[in-house]
């Protein structure tokens, strides 16, 4: 047993040393963005991660970020590992999520991300969420901010 435990701290750390990552990384889903012409946006049905047949989008009801009844999902109201969002200076900004409980969901109307009155929610419209910020999910011709999830 103590052998065991003793190759196993081995490879973790040869593992550090050559680069290997010992957990998963997130992975891409797009941007939550109102620009419909965007190709990598939520809002563009024809986009890979805005189309409600791609695997990878927080639109599919069927796959593993957009359906109603997945852990990692942006649709389910119960869940607590729902994707990330990150602006563009790669600052956090909660989670894409419609949980009202979650302390870090933009549905939470009293918590940071969600709060209309919050200077770092999405549904603040003087604050994160204008309209005439570049970066801004609610502003129509901008780029929004990146979606990541777990694998």
């Amino acid at each position: 047993m103590a052998h065991t435990i003793r190759w196993l701290t081995i490879a973790a750390v040869a593992g550090i040393i050559a680069g290997t990552p010992l957990i998963a990384a997130a992975q891409y889903l797009g941007r939550y963005s109102a620009n419909p012409y965007a190709p990598d946006s939520t809002a563009n049905p024809f986009g890979t991660y805005g189309s409600p047949y791609s695997s990878d989008s927080v639109n599919n009801p069927y796959g593993p970020f957009g359906s109603p009844y997945s852990a990692q999902s942006a649709n389910n109201p119960f869940t607590t590992d729902a994707p990330k969002l990150y602006n563009q200076s790669g600052e956090y900004r909660g989670k894409l999520s419609k949980n009202p409980y979650d302390p870090d969901s933009i549905s939470n109307p009293y918590g940071r991300y969600g709060s209309p009155y919050s200077a770092d929610s999405v549904n603040n419209p003087y604050g994160a969420g204008s309209p005439f910020q570049a970066d801004s999910p609610k502003n129509p011709f901008g780029s929004g901010w990146s979606i990541k999830g777990d694998q």
